[in-house]
């Protein structure tokens, strides 16, 4: 969908600039409109308020919306007659014959398994309802989560319930039966006995999986001539040769950044993404937490060319193109004393240079206690120099530990899938069984391997969805997602976890451990005996049994971390320029295009991943971190880059409550491939490059999925999977409509936001409360209410939130929160309880950035409860702020009310009553709301209900810490606590004591339950006085 240009204001980058250079004092801001103060904007704020409510759809005059009132208010009194709920379905309840001793309805069971991601699984802990599922928490015994997750393991519940996942044996689109595929497969095979194979090919994912890895290789004992290649697009194929090159062998690293005082993250986005992420996040917040009595902090140095979260934690960020920050890394190894013969000179700006030297400083400073964090999609070059650097530093065996493969077998992955390739065109390959992924969609363009695939005379594909892959295959076998399954699999530092299931297939899929097994034994061994077998036989202790119940108790097998290696870097490792064998060589580009080519960045998309979650909902709305898109994919680019190129982008305020963003529609031409994508300005991106993320543009993906976004594969190369120069960018003359939150929810011309330094903080502690003073409790028209039991609050800290993202999908995990769409997003009408605002501070080149998770405040003097006109919001005995939706009549006074904007409503019907499968998915304790009513943020209070029983059963008071809500647990850098605040010895009764401790809009007098604390940056002095 696109639309012509509009004759509206577009953005005026330059006005932008002037006005911040006029500007005096510390402001912060939400988007570049903001900054420029047009007629526009302002008119896009007047028409925030419901007073232009018939301006909300263009396309429905008032006469028309009257009839359709009326018409709605005649249905509405039919419907009154009966009952208010959904009318249900011929449905049948079938009592249990025996209940199971262990279920007790109402009570949830909790059992522990592990989630596969790119191969690294992460310990979580599911919660069960009568036999299913409904929510995702992290397992704290588990290292790699320590009792947090992130939204991928949040959304994954949502992922096995998914009515559009592949649901029987398919042969060409029929349904068949597992029997009759088994024959098909055994035929086959005894074909390939007298060539040893030869014709078999197995194509994988990432494996970390024991079990799946001894299959593997008793197959190929079988068949010693077959060949097993695995592929993954998100892989880590540089970080492994990056190790090759630096050590002569593959070799596995892992950071304690516990243990780091200084950190320097070379385009490394390590809190966010990657095996260890979880863990990282946890480890880095423990560093950065003030307190009275303890004001030490560690430093984060951050270089890259796109925003990350990581870059937005630094304290400071160094925003360079791709194909600089190879130079910019051998500088700082040269100031290290590291000896590098450059590949190119390295040339620095003067300010660059004193950048480089004060870090460099300030790492040999902190000998043994720093780190440097190659990031995954840097070549392997970076990752060898990042290597030599830890060893010059001390660092290894205290912040870098080095370790054997945690992959079964680390091979180069883009080359492996470049080798089966060739066999196929070849004629090598007679039989293919692809085991999960989705190479049709996901392999680079020039490999052409959808093409390929049709020259295989029999083509197996084992997945959770009929995907592009499954089009082009013979046989599509359902896959049992890890919460069906029996596996196991390594975490980020090679822990073993025993992957278990929650309940039966609801589709009656497949194991990886069945198929493979149905190529050598049978169609009926279970993936479950296959697991057990295997441990079985690999551990010498005198009760199996116990060690089995234990290994399943704790959700993970101790002792079986990777031990520490010590390793020797080669003769010259790190200093010498990359030869073709280390680093896939890149087409050179033209010298007459060089000045004028831009440089093009692939990366995961931040949500879906590399587009096998683009059919879940809340991973689809959940809006993105830094540029706050949901359902869509762009090309990200550079104030400064987007003004030279002549592109912007407009907001239509009759789109809705909050408007629609038109961004221009543009067309990338790459390498002699071309696509289409809107282009998006985001501050703080380096100059002269652009940054898409893959996944989107998938065209089988399911009814979520398909057709959203753009496909970036389609550019995509395998001698450059990462990205290169020699882009070329050209305007359509089209806009593309964007679901942009940034927009949603203004709160203008006030402090939210509040930022300082330590060396700040340390002359004057209680900065954040001194500007906006909080009125005395007395000066109310409010008589006040006194508190004799509980008193619940919260305490966010902004120094530890990294705008991940996961404490959104918690909350919709937990609260049965719907999924809305692009189109209703558009409109402002998401239905999160949580939002998270980004603000930055400096200017739109390279900005400080401030991430805020805004939830009900739950105010003692609530705006909201005095409007009602039916009292379906109100003050409950705890200080909560209630919803009773049964009395809610929809008219969304409370919301008007609202200062924070947080409450939201249910303009149509956005929860799904007739879907099945999503049945199951509910929290049988919260209450499904349906269309015209209001809800919002409780505090997770059927949390608090469960630990209230369980206190007065045992005839106690509710324990410090016994209540989570959903966000909380969720959070993998602890920078959300509840709890009593009546307790003056509680945790969140100690954070809100701090001087940092501040409320939002304190001048109105709401007296919020959550407050905040202030952000702290640790800059290093050097570089903050230029």
């Amino acid at each position: 969908m696109t639309t012509s240009y509009s004759k509206r204001t577009r953005l005026d980058l330059a006005a932008i600039r002037a006005r911040l250079g006029g500007a005096r004092g510390k402001g912060y801001w939400r988007s570049l409109e903001e900054l420029a103060g047009s007629e526009e904007w302002q008119e896009f704020l007047d028409h925030e308020l419901a007073t232009f409510a018939f301006d909300w759809m263009d396309g429905v005059s008032r006469r028309r919306f009257l009839q359709l009132m009326g018409a709605s208010l005649a249905l509405a009194g039919l419907g009154g007659c009966g009952s208010a709920a959904p009318a249900p379905t011929n449905e049948k309840i079938v009592p249990y014959v025996k209940q199971p001793e262990e279920i007790i309805p109402g009570k949830p069971l909790f059992f522990a398994t592990a989630m596969p991601l790119a191969g690294f699984v992460s310990g979580v802990l599911v919660e069960s309802h009568e036999g299913r599922p409904t929510k995702i928490e992290g397992n704290p015994d588990h290292p790699a989560s320590l009792g947090a997750t992130d939204a991928f393991a949040q959304a994954s519940i949502l992922t096995m319930y998914d009515p559009d996942r592949s649901q029987v044996v398919a042969r060409a689109g029929r349904i068949s039966t597992w029997s009759a595929f088994f024959n098909e497969v055994d035929l086959a095979l005894q074909a390939q006995q007298a060539g040893r194979g030869a014709g078999l090919r197995i194509l994988t994912e990432t494996v970390t999986s024991p079990t799946l890895a001894h299959q593997l290789q008793a197959l190929l004992a079988r068949f010693p001539s077959a060949r097993w290649h695995q592929y993954e697009p998100a892989g880590r194929d540089a970080a492994r040769a990056g190790a090759r090159l630096a050590f002569g062998e593959a070799i596995h690293t892992y950071y304690r950044v516990d243990k780091a005082d200084v950190i320097l993250a070379l385009d490394a986005e390590f809190l966010a993404s990657g095996p260890g992420s979880v863990r990282y996040a946890r480890d880095f917040a423990g560093g950065r937490r003030v307190r009275t009595g303890h004001a030490e902090m560690n430093r984060l140095y951050a270089i890259e060319s796109t925003p990350s979260v990581t870059g937005a934690m630094a304290d400071h960020r160094l925003a360079v193109r791709p194909s600089d920050i190879d130079s910019v890394t051998r500088a700082i190894a040269q100031e290290l004393g590291v000896p590098v013969q450059p590949a190119a000179p390295v040339t620095l700006n003067a300010s660059q240079a004193r950048w480089v030297a004060a870090l460099a400083r300030d790492l040999i400073h902190h000998r043994g206690s720093s780190l440097v964090v190659p990031g995954d999609q840097q070549p392997p070059a970076v990752h060898a120099l990042a290597h030599a650097m830890n060893r010059a530093l001390g660092n290894a065996g205290q912040t870098v530990i080095y370790t054997d493969p945690v992959e079964a077998d680390p091979v180069d992955q883009v080359e492996s899938l470049r080798e089966l390739v060739r066999d196929i065109e070849a004629g090598r390959v007679a039989i293919l069984v692809i085991i999960g992924g989705n190479p049709a969609f996901t392999a680079p363009a020039d490999l052409r391997f959808a093409d390929s695939l049709s020259k295989v005379a029999l083509r197996v594909h084992l997945s959770l969805y009929e995907d592009e892959t499954s089009a082009l295959c013979h046989w599509q076998i359902p896959e049992a997602h890890y919460l069906e399954a029996w596996s196991d699999g390594r975490a980020y530092d090679g822990t073993v976890s025993i992957i278990q299931p929650l309940i039966a297939p609801l589709y009656g899929g497949k194991t990886a451990h069945e198929v493979i097994a149905a190529l050598m034994e049978g169609p009926d061994t279970s993936a479950y005996d296959i697991v057990r077998d295997y441990w079985k036989s690999r551990t010498n202790v005198k009760d199996f049994e116990l060690f089995w119940q234990t290994a399943l108790h704790d959700g993970l097998i101790a002792g079986t971390a990777c031990p520490p290696k010590s390793v020797a870097l080669k003769q010259g490792s790190g200093t010498q320029a990359p030869s073709n064998t280390a680093q896939r060589a890149v087409p050179p580009v033209p010298r007459s295009h060089e000045a004028k080519s831009l440089e093009i960045i692939f990366r995961p998309d931040p949500t879906i991943f590399d587009g096998r979650f683009a059919n879940n909902g809340w991973l689809q709305e959940l809006p993105k971190p830094l540029t706050k898109l949901a359902w869509d994919n762009a090309a990200l680019m550079s104030p400064a880059t987007a003004e030279r190129l002549g592109l912007s982008y407009r907001i239509g305020w009759t789109g809705g409550e909050h408007g629609t963003v038109y961004a221009d529609l543009i067309e990338l031409h790459y390498r002699g491939r071309m696509m289409r994508a809107p282009a998006w300005i985001v501050p703080g991106h380096a100059d002269d490059c652009v940054t898409i993320h893959y996944g989107y543009g998938r065209t089988k993906a399911g009814k979520v999925g398909s057709g959203a976004g753009f496909n970036v594969y389609a550019i995509m190369t395998s001698d450059a999977p990462l990205g290169a120069p020699g882009l070329a960018i050209n305007k359509t003359g089209e806009q593309y409509p964007l679901a942009c939150t940034q927009f949603h929810h203004s709160i203008e011309g006030r402090h939210l936001a509040r930022a300082g330094t330590i060396e700040q903080y340390l002359k004057h502690p209680a900065f954040a409360q001194e500007v906006e003073p909080e009125p005395p409790q007395q000066l109310s028209l409010y008589p006040g209410f006194q508190y004799d039991g509980y008193a619940w609050g919260m305490a966010i800290d902004l120094n530890a939130c990294t705008g991940c993202g996961v404490c959104v999908v918690a909350c919709q995990a937990e609260n049965n929160s719907p999924i809305v769409g692009k189109a209703e997003v558009r409109r402002g009408r998401e239905m999160h309880w949580l939002r998270i605002d980004r603000y930055y501070q400096g200017g739109p080149d390279n900005p400080q950035t401030v991430h805020q998770p805004v939830l009900c405040m739950h105010c003692e003097n609530a705006p909201c409860e005095l409007v009602c006109p039916v009292g379906a919001t109100n003050h409950s005995a705890e200080g909560l702020n209630d919803m009773v939706y049964n009395r809610c009549v929809g008219t969304r006074y409370c919301s008007n009310n609202c200062p924070y904007k947080v409450r939201r409503f249910n303009f149509l019907q956005y929860s799904d009553f007739t879907a099945p499968s999503l049945k199951l998915l509910r929290n049988p304790n919260v209450t499904v709301r349906s269309r015209g009513v209001m809800e919002k943020c409780t505090y997770c209070m059927q949390r608090i209900n469960a630990a209230r029983i369980a206190a007065e059963k045992d005839d106690r008071q509710i324990r410090d810490g016994e209540i989570a809500t959903a966000c909380q647990a969720a959070c993998p850098s602890q920078a959300i606590v509840f709890g009593n605040i009546n307790d003056p010895d509680s945790r969140v009764s100690t954070l809100k004591a701090e001087s940092l401790n501040y409320g939002l809009l304190t001048g109105l007098n709401t007296r919020p339950r959550t407050t905040y604390l202030a952000k702290l940056r640790n800059p290093n002095a050097e570089i903050e006085s230029e």
